[in-house]
């Protein structure tokens, strides 16, 4: 049992397969048009998002200026599966800050990480500072 699953949680297999894990900056450069975003447009549907992530991009758009209500909406446009942040992803985040706290990530970007890490998914971001990650989940750059 790998030592990074905590609690031996299994990824997933329900529905279809993702091929990747969202971060919310990605999110953000689609719903911005920035570079990246069509990256991410061709990744979708088949990417997770964490609750996490979901409510980062949520509140950005609202401090940006869009209503709650078409916030929520955009990010629930994606139609992509929202993943439920439990005990073992929120532990595994938590561990994650002794191989990250160098890099500065937050709370939310050690979410999309751990999820990744159990789902053996990608990461698409917009951080370039993920690039120097070398926590064994693959970082793909969307810009």
């Amino acid at each position: 049992m790998s030592s990074s699953l905590i609690g031996g949680e299994k990824p997933r297999k329900k529905g279809a397969m993702a091929e990747a894990v969202l971060d919310a900056s990605a999110i953000l450069a689609l719903f911005q048009a920035e570079p990246g975003a069509s990256t991410v447009a061709e990744a979708l549907p088949s990417v997770l998002l964490s609750s996490v992530n979901a409510s980062e991009a949520v509140a950005k758009l609202i401090r940006y200026g869009t209503k709650p209500e078409a916030a929520v909406d955009a990010v629930r446009r994606l139609k992509c599966p929202i993943v439920a942040v439990n005990d073992r992803l929120g532990l595994r985040a938590g561990a994650l800050y002794a191989l990250t706290a160098k890099f500065g990530l937050s709370l939310g970007d050690r979410i999309c990480l751990a999820l990744a890490e159990r789902e053996r998914l990608p990461v698409l971001t917009a951080d370039r500072a993920w690039a120097s990650l070398d926590i064994g989940v693959e970082i793909r750059l969307i810009r």
